[in-house]
């Protein structure tokens, strides 16, 4: 999970697994898999950046690396 802020202030705390797309323009749209929409607080950068750490700190980042070593060494 992520922490970020709703429009109105309220933190929130939003499953980065289900992200689509993050949008600024100039407010911060996030799309998630299921096709809702959210407004947050936080620019577009900084929710990419968390959705990078939360990404690492799950393993995503290195699963991914090793599943294409695999696949290359087929």
């Amino acid at each position: 999970m992520i922490a970020l802020s709703r429009l109105n202030g309220e933190p929130m705390f939003l499953n980065a697994l289900l992200i689509e797309t993050v949008e600024e323009t100039p407010d911060t749209y996030i799309t998630l898999i299921t096709g809702k929409r959210l407004i947050v607080l936080e620019k577009a950068e900084e929710v990419i950046s968390k959705i990078k750490e939360y990404n690492k700190e799950i393993g995503i980042h290195a699963a991914t690396i090793k599943l294409q070593q695999q696949t290359e060494d087929m």
